[in-house]
């Protein structure tokens, strides 16, 4: 790409600038996408969720009045994330509505925890089920324990339907209290499956699905017709599926579920406002509405959108504000690339080839007045902690692109590059004061989550006149300029809405 002053600078991905409570919480796809798409900094499902709470709200609306319904004689199962990442759950959120149902009348409480290990540091799942469970002692006149679990990736927190099994591996656990592993506590299960003390431990987000049992060797909180169950992440896509699983009584064929206990369900927000999934929520969702792609169906402006299963819902649902499907069938043409069900480490190339293949087919079509382009590498493999396979994978994504950029050049148009969130730009765990890496058994010990960076974001083309350069006068610019910046790219004054465009 060539270099030309004033066309390239770093944006805020994180934090208050993408909607988060603060600084301090790591940008992620959900919210960066949201951002990106509506050109609007809205309020996020952390705060939501922090608003709720603070406030009580929570506890007084018709999701709540629901839920507490199974209190008399059912049991309350709470099922997430257990963690402080801020991504998808946070255990602050969790400890206050454990507290807040105990005090309105919840005599029991089951908890069934997914440990993480990719948005915080690995290994600090028995940290957190050390906490929970001085929480659950603490309250007065219930009964409440955790009652199942297992690591992210593999239980219950699949996305985009990309492996139902995974789904179906947490069904078995959290519902019928079903699994290959068995312990009477669940730090024992964490220490145990993580093999703590071998050379190779195994990571918190690839643990084993496992079951607590009493003295008996009976599960301690299977999920009962009569009871309550509460999805407590705010983010959507990764429990979507278990969602469907836990609402949908027929027209469900994605994996045997042996039984469907008919129960009071709930979300901590909804999570699909087009399939009103849950049709029960504890939090109402934000309205995003005048969305860059909204104002480019109305305009009858076409648009190719394409990633790969991993990343499809980012550059569509979020994008959209939300919003399942089109706004236009007939202008916007949305191409899902299958992503390989395997650990992204071990096939690091994922679906980039195909994605730029794609990508460059559209630009050359000359139907589109914009295509929308997400390569899901950097970020799934930056996950792994894999540094080797993240190089590579970020070898071929710069390739991909340059390859993008050249046919933009080639057709006389315009680009803007740029990305949702920080994580392969940094892979080791650092002090926090001397930012040096943490070195454990004389080496760095690796970072699987996002971060706190700023992105890069570039605009060019031949076909952007040569005076046309990035304001410098807007320091605090985010992901949400993006979306008026790409509309003065291709020629149209921005929405007054929308946060002010960089150019």
């Amino acid at each position: 790409m060539k270099k030309v002053p004033g066309r390239w600078r770093t944006i805020k991905a994180h934090g208050t600038a993408v909607g988060l409570p603060s600084d301090d919480d790591m940008g992620n796809s959900e919210v960066g996408h949201n951002a990106l798409g509506a050109g609007q900094v809205i309020n996020q499902g952390a705060s939501l969720v922090d608003k709720a709470l603070e406030t009580g709200t929570m506890f007084e609306g018709e999701g709540w009045k629901y839920v507490s319904g199974a209190f008399p004689d059912g049991t309350l199962h709470l099922i997430g994330l257990l963690s402080d990442g801020g991504v998808h759950s946070r255990t602050d959120q969790l400890y206050g509505l454990i507290k807040g149902a105990a005090a309105r009348g919840a005599k029991k409480i089951r908890v069934h925890i997914l440990t993480d290990g990719r948005d915080v540091p690995d290994g600090s799942s028995l940290n957190f089920i050390k906490d929970l469970e001085a929480v659950l002692a603490d309250l007065k006149d219930c009964d409440a324990k955790i009652a199942s679990g297992g690591g992210r990736m593999g239980v219950s927190m699949d996305r985009y339907e990309a492996d139902w099994k995974i789904v179906e591996r947490g069904w078995n656990a959290h519902v019928l209290g079903e699994a290959p592993n068995t312990f009477t506590d669940a730090y024992t299960a964490v220490k145990t499956l993580r093999k703590e003390g071998s050379e190779k431990p195994v990571s918190d987000q690839w643990l084993e699905p496992f079951v607590i049992v009493d003295d008996a060797g009976k599960p301690v909180g299977t999920i009962e017709d009569g009871d309550a169950v509460v999805i407590f992440n705010f983010r959507a896509d990764r429990v979507i599926e278990l969602s469907k699983a836990l609402e949908y009584k027929d027209n469900f064929n994605y994996f045997d579920r042996k039984r469907w206990p008919n129960t009071r369900f709930a979300g901590v927000m909804q999570y699909d406002g087009d399939l009103k999934l849950p049709k029960m929520f504890l939090v109402p969702p934000p309205a995003i509405s005048g969305t860059s792609g909204e104002i480019m169906a109305k305009n009858d402006l076409t648009t190719f959108v394409c990633s790969e299963t991993q990343k499809f819902g980012h550059v569509t649902f979020f994008w959209n504000g939300n919003r399942s499907g089109y706004f236009n069938e007939k202008l916007e043409t949305y191409v899902e690339i299958p992503s390989d069900n395997v650990p992204f480490n071990e096939a690091p190339n994922m679906k980039a080839r195909e994605i730029c293949e794609a990508g460059k087919e559209a630009l050359r079509s000359g139907k589109y007045n914009q295509v929308r382009i997400n390569f899901a590498n950097p970020d799934m493999v930056g996950h792994t902690g894999d540094l080797k396979a993240t190089v590579q994978t970020c070898s071929l994504v710069d390739k991909c692109v340059g390859e993008l950029l050249e046919v933009v050049n080639q057709v006389n148009g315009r680009f803007l590059l740029t990305s949702d969130h920080g994580n392969a730009d940094d892979m080791v765990q650092r002090h926090k004061k001397t930012l040096e890496p943490i070195i454990e058994n004389g080496k760095a010990v690796p970072l699987t989550s996002h971060t706190l960076a700023p992105v890069p974001l570039a605009i060019g083309g031949s076909g952007l006149p040569e005076d046309v350069k990035l304001r410098d006068d807007l320091p605090e610019a985010g992901l949400g300029n993006v979306a008026a910046t790409i509309f003065n790219l291709m020629g149209y004054e921005a929405p007054k809405h929308m946060q002010p465009s960089m150019i």
